[in-house]
């Protein structure tokens, strides 16, 4: 049942964050081809990585539903892009559903791999993440995670949630519903109050390199 569970957020999440990169691509003018190749870096590039670390087989490799599911998000934002290309939260919602349920997911598999939470919890970031890195290097954009947006943190903070509950319960779905909440509840409060992480600024001057001592 578990493992059922965990397949049906994984397409969902797939689903979420293919559709983000899809509708940036379109956005950017990309081809169908181009479009999908942003779509399933966004959606597996994270997950791929996280196997990698674990040791295991990139889960797409095992299972073709992700580059099927993948075109199926393609020809979605095709018929629908009068609506979805327009607007301009889809790509924040997509991609905040996908998040979270990505995060949830590289927790979950690194602890079923016998990995300790703080392992668990990088992994969650890393699957999260990562994809959302490809994604806006493929279209030349500064990755959303290197900004001062609440991002990373978000994966982060649903992680330590997933670590808080896990000490005082044994329900896994209470551990990944909390945790992924947690995730969306942060990126959405952080857009409507305009919270952000602080800038690291840069107090070095070229002239101080032509000062005498």
């Amino acid at each position: 049942m578990n493992d059922l569970f965990l397949l049906i957020i994984e397409i969902v999440g797939t689903v979420a964050f293919a559709i983000s990169g899809i509708r940036l691509a379109a956005a950017k003018s990309f081809d169908w081809f181009g479009a999908y190749m942003v779509g399933l870096a966004t959606a597996i590039g994270g997950g791929t990585v996280r196997d990698l670390l674990l040791g295991a087989t990139p889960f797409w490799m095992l299972n073709g539903w992700y580059l099927g599911v993948t075109g199926l998000s393609l020809l979605t934002v095709i018929l629908l892009k009068r609506y979805l290309v327009k607007l301009d939260q889809t790509m924040f919602i997509f991609d905040t559903v996908g998040l979270a349920l990505f995060v949830v997911i590289g927790i979950q598999k690194s602890l079923i791999y016998g990995f300790p939470m703080w392992v668990a919890i990088f992994m969650g970031t890393t699957t999260g993440a990562l994809g959302g890195v490809l994604r806006d290097i493929f279209i030349n954009e500064e990755p959303l995670i290197f900004r001062k947006d609440i991002y990373g943190t978000a994966c982060i903070a649903g992680g330590l949630v997933y670590w808080g509950i896990s000490l005082a319960s044994d329900s896994v779905i209470l551990e990944q519903s909390a945790c992924g909440i947690t995730v969306i509840a942060l990126r959405i409060l952080a857009v409507k109050y305009n919270w952000s992480i602080p800038i690291l600024h840069n107090y070095y001057s070229p002239e101080n390199d032509n000062k005498q001592p």
